[in-house]
């Protein structure tokens, strides 16, 4: 063979395997709270973290990240559906740096929401701040790979927003404050519209690939089923909960479709998990589970964060088996069918 000839065969081959050397979205950037936090909250003063095991014990080498799970969360695997890492990292994370959030860059806090007064609860990182991250990242990605490569870099970026359940079930049904002030379907104006600004922003900013998440039947979540158990119920769905997230995701809707209209170049869509957990927990023998009503960690009625350790007896033995991983948050075989169903019905658009 022809030096040439091997020269371009050899090349070829280390393009394709290089992390986003071929694909259409070289990163992903994700903003969010628990459902997408890769360990952002390791770094603030809170409560709200998973930083122990056994959290992370299905992650690369059985290690607790921050991710609220026992393994990969949805970014993880739609970075590798991408093409890209399997796994994207947090930006506070003090074990990367510039040279991997190139690839893809974690902004999202766990126990944050689109209202400031949700972060407010758990003293965690507001939507705000994590878009003022994203400015940072900016420039420090113009100082690592030159002005007009950062520029290829965030406009073709997939940026992925993943929040809101916070804002109800921590927030406007827990605290006083935002009920006194709204109606529950006025709320949900308020939180679509700090959605649409952000999203304003971003666009301002260059991006031009985004992907707004919807909310999970957060009735079905244990932690919410869990007063069901003591009030003879067995531990049924909250449907009240579920409707308002169906009504929620409704806004969410009619918000990407006026942003496709309004914002020239900018392609948004809606991923939403609702329907798909909604059958998980339904039917979980048909995606291969046993146990949906109750988590794996602990008693799996109402333990998350530090409730969730090494040290509680109870913990299962396979979470695969578990839709749930705690009270709040799915399992990771449950975030890979969720994150293929979302490549699936929404981001396919952008491969």
């Amino acid at each position: 063979m022809h030096k040439p000839i091997l020269l371009l065969l050899l090349s070829h081959i280390i393009l394709t395997l290089l992390p986003g050397a071929r694909a259409k979205v070289p990163a992903i950037i994700v903003f969010g709270d628990s459902s997408v936090d890769s360990g952002n909250n390791n770094r603030l003063s809170t409560v709200l973290k998973s930083n122990f095991q056994p959290y992370g014990r299905d992650f690369y080498g059985g290690r607790p990240t921050g991710r609220f799970c026992n393994g990969r969360i949805p970014p993880d695997f739609i970075s590798e559906a991408f093409g890209l890492r399997p796994f994207v990292p947090a930006y506070l994370d003090p074990t990367y740096n510039m040279s991997d959030f190139a690839h893809g860059v974690n902004f999202a806090s766990a126990g944050t929401g689109y209202d400031t007064a949700t972060s407010d609860v758990l003293s965690v990182i507001p939507f705000w701040r994590e878009l003022e991250y994203y400015e940072e990242y900016q420039s420090r990605l113009k100082v690592h790979v030159g002005e007009a490569k950062a520029k290829q870099i965030t406009s073709e970026a997939l940026y992925l927003l993943s929040l809101g359940t916070n804002d109800f079930l921590e927030n406007y049904y827990t605290m006083p404050g935002r009920r006194n002030q709204y109606t529950v379907d006025k709320y949900q104006d308020y939180l679509s519209g700090i959605a649409g600004q952000f999203i304003k922003k971003l666009y301002g900013l260059g991006a031009r690939k985004i992907s707004l998440g919807g909310l999970p039947p957060m009735g079905c979540l244990p932690l919410e089923r869990t007063a069901d158990f003591f009030t003879g119920d067995g531990g049924v769905c909250n449907e009240n909960y579920n409707k308002v997230a169906l009504n929620f995701n409704g806004k969410l809707t009619g918000l990407v479709k006026n942003l496709n209209q309004e914002l020239s170049g900018i392609k948004v869509v809606f991923s939403n998990p609702y329907y798909i957990l909604k059958q998980i927990v339904h039917k979980p023998s048909a995606f291969g589970f046993e146990v949906a009503a109750v988590a794996c960690c602990s008693s799996g009625l109402f333990e998350m964060g530090y409730m969730c350790d090494r040290l509680n007896p109870f913990t299962c033995t396979d979470a695969d088996k578990y839709v749930f991983w705690d009270s709040f948050h799915p399992s990771q075989k449950t975030n890979k069918i969720v994150s293929d169903y979302v490549m699936k019905n929404a981001l396919h658009e952008f491969l």
